[in-house]
């Protein structure tokens, strides 16, 4: 009956001190779990706002400064853009308005006119571009020679005959001489040109003559026909396409076209002699296609005398002075034509020039 009388909750074993904190401890932390859960999960939930608040700031920033950087680019261009048309509209303007000798220079003085480099419709030495200078030289009131500087290996025949033909109509109207001066070579079409003046002055070592037309090439028909591949040509005309290096070449073509560069030759030929006339030595190595030095040449009677540019304006003026009357070449102009001969060429397309050449191999 006493057992069943006992409370073990109010009549258990006493406990110590320390025993008894720790059951309080344990029970205030079970009393309090369900707040501190709850308070754990709302920390967590504002961390990861925040979180997911920092990183959309973070590509915020990274897109603004794309967009930042991109317009820095489009304006660098932009501007890039514009100075590169107002650097080319500038230097047009130049080519045009402030070009030497565009002007009467004032004072006594020679007017050079510049040939160099191959003689040809689209260099700096093109016929058009030659005797424009040579006109404005010709027309200046002061100029009193007119003087080809001549640098240049030769070219097209037929620039070399246009500029040839106006020096001999200037020429023959006698108003002012005029004089070549041969700088370290003045071969072939360049000399057709000098044969014009009414003097030739070159360096002793200068490079002068080569009387002759060239017209070189390759065969390749047993090359194709060995790597087995089959040229398709299709004509109308027997020798329409007697110059195609992949075709053979007959006889009676090859004679032919020796023909039309005898005759080619032989224009050279007569060209030179009208302008040199009785000064030229009878030697009949003048027109083999030679080439002489300037003080072979001047025994030869290819040139008057030795001597250079300076040498030349020591000589015909007391205050040594010389204007050049070249057209300035316009490079706007040079750059599109220089693009468009690389175009023509990557697409295959034959340039519009005459085989035959007055220039050194």
């Amino acid at each position: 009956m006493d057992d069943e009388r006992r409370d073990d909750w109010t009549q258990g074993p006493e406990l110590s001190a320390g025993q008894a904190r720790d059951a309080r401890r344990r029970r205030d932390m079970a009393d309090a779990t369900p707040e501190a859960d709850a308070e754990d999960a709302e920390t967590l939930r504002e961390r990861r706002a925040l979180a997911q608040q920092a990183m959309l700031d973070r590509w915020i920033d990274g897109v603004l400064s794309e967009q930042r950087r991109s317009r820095r680019w489009k304006l660098f261009f932009r501007f890039l853009f514009a100075f590169l048309i107002l650097a080319s509209l500038s230097t047009t303007l130049y080519g045009l308005f402030a070009v030497p000798g565009s002007g009467d220079a004032a004072g006594p003085h020679l007017g050079v006119v510049e040939v160099g480099g191959v003689i040809d419709g689209d260099s700096r030495a093109s016929a058009e571009r030659v005797i424009e200078g040579v006109r404005r030289a010709w027309e200046a009131p002061d100029a009193e020679a007119l003087v080809l500087h001549i640098d240049s290996p030769g070219g097209s025949p037929v620039q070399s005959q246009r500029i040839y033909d106006e020096l001999m109509r200037l020429r023959a109207q006698g108003d002012k001489p005029i004089i070549a001066v041969i700088e370290d070579i003045g071969a072939s079409g360049a000399y057709y040109v000098a044969a014009a003046a009414d003097r030739i002055v070159a360096a002793p070592a200068s490079l002068v003559g080569s009387i002759g037309v060239i017209n070189a090439g390759f065969g390749f028909k047993d090359a194709i026909e060995r790597l087995g591949v089959e040229r398709r040509v299709f004509t109308a005309g027997d020798n329409k396409a007697f110059l195609d290096p992949f075709s053979a070449i007959s006889s009676e073509q090859r004679e032919f076209w020796q023909q039309v560069l005898s005759t080619t030759h032989r224009q050279f030929i007569d060209d030179v002699k009208a302008g040199r006339g009785d000064r030229l030595a009878d030697d009949g190595r003048l027109f083999s296609g030679l080439i002489w030095t300037g003080e072979q040449a001047l025994d030869l009677g290819l040139i008057d005398e030795l001597g250079s540019l300076d040498t030349l304006a020591r000589e015909r003026l007391a205050t040594p002075r010389t204007e050049d009357y070249t057209p300035q070449l316009d490079p706007f102009e040079r750059l599109t034509r220089r693009f468009g001969r690389v175009a023509a060429e990557w697409v295959g397309l034959p340039r519009a020039a005459s085989p035959l050449r007055y220039e050194l191999p």
